[in-house]
């Protein structure tokens, strides 16, 4: 298993930037390779993504969720073995650092080598840039989901 941890500094309150990432369907406006989200239920989502000129489609449980804190997440079914965690802390009343933290196990010679090679981390990286460039430009939130696993 391979690990991520990356941070960024949003300037919106901890309750734009947890709500903003409640709304899974508009990470392709800012995940470079996801193509899309599906919310099917309150903790499951379906994902299709082309990373590295792989393809992958699985499921995402929701594991735990707390209001402006945290998002938790274990993929089931499909190709991807990946866990996960999104944390949101309150720097001050209009910022906000936003935590990722990601275990995944690459498959085969290609996510294995660009996992070495630090793509992941890079991707992890430029996807939450354009996350505060996205929430950034947008000042609220697209919608919320305020329920707590």
């Amino acid at each position: 298993m391979s690990q991520v941890k990356e941070s960024i500094k949003v300037d919106v309150p901890v309750r734009t930037a947890y709500n903003q990432w409640t709304q899974f369907e508009t990470f392709p406006l800012f995940m470079d390779g996801v193509q899309r989200v599906e919310q099917v239920d309150d903790t499951l989502t379906h994902w299709v993504t082309k990373i590295g000129g792989v393809d992958r489609e699985f499921d995402a449980e929701i594991t735990e969720q707390v209001p402006d804190e945290r998002v938790a997440w274990v993929t089931v079914g499909g190709e991807t073995e990946q866990s996960g965690v999104v944390t949101f802390q309150p720097i001050d009343p209009t910022h906000t650092e936003v935590t990722l933290r990601m275990d995944f196990d690459p498959e085969g010679m290609a996510e294995n080598i660009a996992d070495k090679l630090g793509f992941i981390d890079r991707q992890v990286t430029g996807d939450l840039k354009r996350f505060k460039k996205f929430i950034e430009e947008r000042g609220t939130e697209s919608g919320a989901w305020r329920g707590q696993v």
